[in-house]
C-alpha cells in the first residue's frame, strides 16, 4: 500500500515513514526538501498518484495567528484537491487535544487547527483526526531559552504529555486501519500541572530556573481550565512515562 506522509521528514513524520516501511508498505515522505510543498501545491499531484492513504503531520512554520491560519487553510485545500484527483481512500491528520474546547477559543493557533479540521470534515474523503496531547519533546520549548530569567510563570492546567515514539506508533496504526470519520485521542500515561512537567524537565537537564505555577498564565494565547489539555475517557495512552522518555533521549534513542 502506498502512503504519502505530508511532513514526512519531521519529528513525527520521519518516525511514521520508518514504521510504515518496516510493515512492508510504500511510505513516501513529502516535504519541501523532497520537492513537495502542500502550501504552494508543488509536487502534490505527482506524489499522490497511486496513493491509498495520506497522513498529514505537517505543522505551520509560524505560530503567529494569521500565518498559522493561512498555512492550515491553504495546505488543507491543496491536499484535499490532490487527494480527490488521485482517489485517496483515507486521510489521517495529526491535531491537538483540546481543539474546539471553549478555553482554547483565545488561541489563534488552535483556531487555525480548527479551520484545518473543518476542511477535512467537509472534503468528502474518509478521514481520521488524531488529537494528541503535547509531546515530551516540547517541554524545553515551553520553558524557552535560559537567558537571565531565573523564574518562569507557566500554567497550572493539567497536561498529559506523550513521547513522539508513541505518537508515531498511534498515527501509523490509524493510517493502516479503517477511517473512523471522526476524532480519536492519544496521550501519555501520566498527568500533572504543565508547570510541574516543565520543572521536572529543567531539573533533569540541570537548568537552575524555577517554574511558578500560575493559573492565569497563558498557553498559546489561552488561559487553560484544569482539563483543557487532557484527553477524554477511552483515549489511547502511550507506553513511555517521563523517566523512560528522558532516559531514551539521553541515550540518543
Amino acid at each position: 500500500m502506498k502512503v504519502v506522509v505530508i511532513g514526512g521528514t519531521g519529528l513525527i513524520g520521519s518516525k511514521v515513514v520508518d514504521r510504515l516501511r518496516k510493515c512492508g508498505h510504500e511510505a513516501v515522505p513529502a516535504a519541501p526538501s523532497t520537492g513537495v510543498n502542500a502550501l504552494t501545491g508543488e509536487g502534490l499531484d505527482q506524489v499522490m498518484a497511486g496513493a491509498n492513504v495520506v497522513v498529514d503531520v505537517a505543522n505551520s512554520p509560524s505560530f503567529e495567528d494569521q500565518a498559522a491560519l493561512d498555512f492550515f487553510e491553504t495546505s488543507g485545500r491543496n491536499l484535499a484537491a490532490a487527494e480527490k484527483k488521485a482517489g485517496v481512500k483515507h486521510h489521517v491528520a495529526l491535531s491537538v487535544v483540546g481543539t474546539g474546547r471553549p478555553a482554547f477559543a483565545a488561541s489563534g493557533y488552535i483556531r487555525a487547527k480548527m479551520a484545518q479540521e473543518t476542511l477535512i470534515r467537509a472534503a468528502g474523503i474518509p478521514y481520521t483526526i488524531v488529537h494528541s496531547t503535547q509531546f515530551f519533546e516540547f517541554l524545553g520549548g515551553i520553558a524557552g531559552d535560559g537567558g537571565k530569567d531565573r523564574e518562569i510563570h507557566l500554567s497550572s492546567g493539567l497536561m498529559q504529555p506523550i513521547a513522539s515514539d508513541d505518537v508515531a506508533d498511534a498515527v501509523t496504526d490509524y493510517a493502516l486501519g479503517a477511517a473512523v470519520n471522526g476524532t480519536v485521542e492519544i496521550g501519555g500515561p501520566d498527568k500533572a500541572p504543565l508547570a510541574e512537567w516543565v520543572q521536572r524537565f529543567l531539573a533533569a537537564t540541570g537548568d537552575p530556573r524555577k517554574v511558578v505555577a500560575d493559573p492565569k498564565a497563558a498557553y498559546f494565547g489561552a488561559v487553560l481550565e484544569a482539563d483543557t489539555l487532557l484527553p477524554g475517557d477511552g483515549a489511547r495512552l502511550g507506553a513511555q512515562n517521563f523517566q523512560t522518555w528522558f532516559a531514551r533521549r539521553g541515550a540518543g534513542a
